[in-house]
């Protein structure tokens, strides 16, 4: 006899169709030797038959049943095979110990600064006390989401929403703390907290876009100002050494020339002046009299 109910078991099932067959055998002995009270006997090995798969229960590992004799806390029992009293005893909740998950969200939550967000979450949360989380609330995963949309809503009307933007694992850190607290009395432990997403309106998004973008070009502008300064600074310098030295700034001028013709198929066309200005025994002349 193979039963639906939970903490069936393949062990119970077997048990109780070997009884059955015990039972056959014994109405079958009864009857052909002649002894009444065999039918007796037959009969009550029937009714254990029938009983075990009430009697002989099995959890998971990752299971517990919380066991009511006459509607008062007995026991919890499991992982593994255990033993109620029919009709006495009732395994009345079974709790699974895994990690477990809930999703919530928050629409339309208004922000520290007023503004409208939608922020999807997910919490990591797990049963450690199965007495508790049977006893003491009567639906405690309606009530993790319940608390964990609360908490949230809570969490994004005190925070402005550049802070939820970009501080994203400390919302989850708060969120975690605040969630654990409310829910711990229940026998009940959280994990972790994941922000999913945080939805913002299109108009806004596209003011942060420009705003962001305004202080790019800032940054940008600034930057630019900064080489300018840089390179100003050097050209003071050069100028001051080249205003020091004529014979440098002639040697100048020529790498200039050089560079510049070092590209195959370049003309240049030179004043004279300037020709005389690079003869070397000029530069010369002009450094012995200066």
């Amino acid at each position: 006899m193979v039963s639906t109910m939970k903490g069936a078991n393949p062990a119970a099932a077997l048990l109780s169709v070997l009884t059955a067959l015990v039972a056959t055998a014994v109405f079958w002995w009864a009857r052909s030797a002649g002894q009444p009270a065999g039918n007796w006997a037959g009969v009550g090995l029937i009714l254990i038959a029938v009983l075990i798969p009430f009697s002989l229960l099995m959890a998971n590992q990752w299971e517990r049943a919380v066991v009511l004799r006459m509607g008062r806390l007995n026991a919890v029992r499991g992982p593994g095979l255990f033993v109620v009293i029919p009709f006495l005893d009732e395994a009345a909740v079974w709790l699974d110990q895994r990690i477990q998950t809930t999703e919530f969200s928050a629409e339309q939550a208004l922000s520290k600064d007023t503004v409208p967000v939608n922020i999807d979450a997910v919490v990591f949360w797990q049963v450690h006390d199965p007495e508790r989380a049977a006893l003491e609330i009567h639906d405690y995963r309606l009530a993790i989401e319940q608390v964990a949309q609360t908490s949230l809503r809570e969490m994004v009307g005190a925070s402005l929403l550049s802070t939820l933007l970009a501080e994203r694992k400390q919302g989850d850190e708060i969120l975690r703390e605040e969630i654990g607290r409310k829910i711990a009395d229940w026998g009940v432990s959280v994990i972790s907290v994941e922000i999913r997403d945080i939805g913002v309106p299109p108009a806004l998004q596209d003011a942060m876009s420009r705003q962001a973008q305004a202080e790019r070009e800032r940054l940008a502008r600034i930057a630019l100002g900064q080489a300018e300064q840089e390179v100003a600074a050097k050209f003071v310098e050069a100028a001051e050494t080249y205003a020091r030295s004529p014979a440098a700034l002639q040697l100048r001028a020529m790498n200039i020339i050089y560079e510049t013709a070092k590209e195959r198929g370049t003309t240049i066309l030179m004043p004279t002046s300037m020709v005389d200005a690079m003869n070397p025994t000029a530069v010369m002349a002009a450094m012995r009299d200066a």
